[in-house]
C-alpha cells in the first residue's frame, strides 16, 4: 500500500505537470472509484470541468488538488484522492494507450503561455479500487473529508512534544500508536517496522511504559526513514506503485526488516522474525528488539 514517501513522490510529480492547467473534460469509466462523492459520477464530472488547478497539496496518504475560486466563492474546491491499496495517479500524453484497469481519465488543458503548451491526460488508474477520488467543496485549503487527520511527521508544523505527551498517556502498543493517522499521519506497516527496528524497539512496547527521550529518537528514525525512502522515488514491491510517470521506486533494496523474514539482522546477523499483526505483518529483529514483559497482574 502506497504509503507517505510514495503519495509524496505522487504529488511533487503532479505538482511539476499539472499546476496552472484546467481540466476541460473527465470521463469515468468506472463508478466504483467516485462512490464517495455524493454528487454521482455524473456530478463528478460536471463540478470538475473548466477549474483551473491552482496546487497540489497532501497531508498523510492523501493527496488535493487545489482549484482556483469559482464566482461567489472565497476559496476553491479540490480534487481529493486517495491511492488505496492499488491506485496510480498517471501522466500520459492524449492518444496514449489505455491500461486495464484504468477507472478516471482527465484532460488538462495547458494555461495560456505555458512553456510546455500541449495537452495532458491525467489518468486514476486502480486495479484493486479500495482508492476514490472526491470532489471536497471548498476544500482547496484543507478538504473538510480528511480535517480528523493529523499532520505527519516531515510536515514543518508537525509538533514532536504534543506527540510525544500523547503517546506516553497510551497503553497501546507503540507500532499502533505510528500507524494511528489521529496522532500522526502517514506512516504505515513498512514505515513503522523500519523506524522500530532503527530505534531498537519492539512494537508491542505501550506507549506509556517510553519515555521522551525514546519517543523523540523514535520520531528522528522516522523521519530519516521516509527521508531516504523520498530519495529513492518510494517502495516498489510490484508494478502496482509507480510515480507519475509510471516509474518504480527502488527504496525496498534499501529495508532492514520490513519483508526480510529469515534474513540476519544487518546489526546482530539474528535472523529477522515475522509475526501477524492487525492482518498483516510485522518484522523485526528479536536480538535488537527485545519485546516487553508482561505488566503485572493487580
Amino acid at each position: 500500500m502506497p504509503e507517505l514517501p510514495e503519495v509524496e513522490v505522487v504529488r511533487a510529480g503532479l505538482e511539476r505537470h499539472v499546476v496552472g492547467s484546467t481540466i476541460a473534460a473527465v470521463e469515468v469509466l468506472h463508478p466504483r472509484p467516485v462512490r464517495r462523492d455524493h454528487r454521482g459520477s455524473t456530478g463528478f464530472v460536471a463540478a470538475l470541468v473548466g477549474q483551473r488547478i491552482t496546487a497540489v497539496r497532501r497531508r498523510g496518504k492523501y493527496f488535493w488538488l487545489a482549484l482556483a475560486p469559482q464566482p461567489g466563492q472565497s476559496i476553491g474546491d479540490a480534487l481529493l484522492g486517495h491511492l488505496g491499496m492499488s491506485g496510480q495517479m498517471l501522466l500520459h500524453e492524449p492518444g496514449a494507450p489505455d491500461e486495464r484497469h484504468l477507472r478516471v481519465r482527465f484532460l488538462l488543458t495547458p494555461a495560456e503561455g505555458a512553456s510546455e503548451a500541449r495537452p495532458l491526460e491525467m489518468r486514476f488508474v486502480d486495479q484493486r479500487m479500495f482508492g476514490g477520488l472526491v470532489v471536497s467543496d471548498g476544500g482547496a485549503g484543507l478538504p473538510t473529508e480528511i480535517v480528523h487527520i493529523a499532520r505527519d511527521p516531515i510536515d514543518p508544523d508537525f509538533d514532536d512534544e504534543e506527540f510525544v505527551r500523547r503517546a506516553r498517556r497510551r497503553t497501546s502498543a507503540v507500532k499502533r500508536l505510528l500507524l494511528d493517522q489521529g496522532l500522526i499521519s502517514g506512516v504505515g506497516n513498512i514505515y513503522a517496522d523500519e523506524a522500530l527496528w532503527r530505534a531498537r524497539l519492539h512494537g508491542e512496547r505501550p506507549g506509556d511504559r517510553l519515555t521522551g527521550p525514546v519517543l523523540r529518537e523514535l520520531l528522528g528514525h522516522v523521519r530519516a526513514v521516509m527521508g531516504e525512502a523520498l530519495a529513492q522515488g518510494g517502495t516498489s514491491f510490484d508494478a502496482l506503485y509507480v510515480n507519475v510517470n509510471g516509474e518504480s521506486g527502488y527504496f525496498d533494496r534499501s529495508l532492514d526488516a520490513y519483508g526480510q523474514e529469515g534474513q540476519p539482522c544487518r546489526r546482530c546477523g539474528t535472523p529477522i522474525r515475522r509475526v501477524a499483526f492487525m492482518n498483516r505483518s510485522s518484522f523485526f529483529c528479536p536480538t535488537c528488539q527485545r519485546p516487553p514483559r508482561a505488566r503485572p497482574r493487580p
